[in-house]
């Protein structure tokens, strides 16, 4: 299959699922693919109830919107010569997670975009969604069932491996997974530089970046590094859209769990209407739990930041003094071209297998 059909399948692919998620924009848009979908969503809530109707759609939407022509032209154009290039499809196999809706999706379209096959070990926390978009892509090309296959067995048959676990599981993926071409994937988190002098409408972002999906996701911000004297109470008026979170059950045991924690360990903690903010240098929190360290000038935060580059996932804020922040409001937003752990996958794809 040529990279101009790859691409317009794909992108046949954006725009069904924009379809589904905006169906007043699109008038006679509850079609078959609708149903399907529609089924799919019902099936992922059931199994997972993390995976509300809301963040799975919210999930849909980003992944579509990069999916347009323009977008995935742009995106392989450093590689066009390689990807027109005729030559022998490898099997890549891919260890999902299954943390947020839809989180392997990129995976699945490097491999694809690159004229590889998929062999996919799904996530038992989101074994729907996915398998879903395939079948998409087969009704475009019934080419592309001979290049991809999901399984929930053991994964075997692979020329190279894309893994993506937490710290612990990652040893083991390197010990199975090591002889071969691999990416193996490590927990990272994000985190937020606040100066005092944020508008209303980047605190309200931040509150996106923050409990979109319930936190569960590693570009989700789970540390605030706030300025000396910070007054903690500025943000819960832009937190409280999220307030329903309460009524969430497996938010709120998480919720009740970590507060209890606090109370009997004697732990600090500010309490929000539905969240907790605890001062620790760890970037990594529970749901529910925010943690925050305080700074007193740039150079401190900088050096703090440099020693944990390879645990971070990304960083928000907008301070001139600290390079490389993303806008509040865009964590969950990446790019086709942002790759987790800042690895590229694309190019591994196309040099090293």
């Amino acid at each position: 299959m040529k990279i101009e059909k790859r691409i317009s399948s794909f992108s046949r692919l954006g725009r069904i699922l924009l379809e589904y998620c905006n169906p007043e924009m699109v008038p006679g848009a509850r079609g078959y693919w609708y149903d399907e979908i529609d089924k799919a969503v019902a099936h992922a809530e059931v199994t997972n109830p993390w995976f509300t109707r809301e963040s799975v759609v919210k999930a849909m939407k980003e992944n579509a919107a990069l999916l347009t022509e323009e977008a995935l032209n742009a995106w392989i154009e450093p590689w066009r010569k390689e990807l027109e290039a005729a030559h022998d499809p490898r099997t890549v196999g891919i260890v999902m997670a299954g943390n947020i809706p839809m989180v392997g999706f990129h995976d699945l379209l490097c491999v694809l975009i690159t004229g590889n096959r998929v062999r996919a070990k799904l996530s038992s926390s989101d074994p729907h969604l996915l398998p879903l978009l395939a079948m998409i892509l087969e009704s475009d090309d019934p080419g592309w069932k001979q290049h991809i296959e999901f399984t929930s067995d053991k994964l075997t048959g692979f020329d190279a491996i894309v893994a993506t676990g937490s710290t612990n599981t990652s040893r083991y993926f390197e010990y199975y997974f090591g002889k071969y071409p691999h990416i193996i994937r490590k927990n990272r988190k994000s985190a937020a530089v606040l100066t005092g002098n944020e508008t209303t409408s980047q605190l309200d972002a931040l509150a996106d970046d923050i409990f979109l999906y319930y936190g569960l996701g590693c570009r989700n911000i789970s540390k605030l590094f706030l300025p000396q004297g910070y007054d903690l109470n500025r943000l819960t008026p832009h937190f409280n859209r999220y307030s329903e979170y309460l009524h969430h059950n497996k938010y709120r045991n998480n919720y009740d769990y970590h507060k209890s924690i606090f109370l009997v360990n004697r732990t600090p903690f500010f309490e929000g209407p539905f969240y907790m903010m605890t001062e620790d240098s760890s970037l990594s929190s529970p749901v529910s739990v925010i943690n925050y360290s305080y700074y007193n000038e740039p150079g401190q935060l900088r050096r703090e930041l440099e020693g944990n580059s390879d645990q971070v996932q990304c960083l928000v804020g907008d301070y001139p003094a600290i390079p490389g922040l993303l806008p509040f409001g865009t964590s969950q937003a990446p790019g086709l071209a942002d790759y987790a752990d800042n690895i590229d996958t694309l190019e591994f794809l196309i040099q090293k297998i």
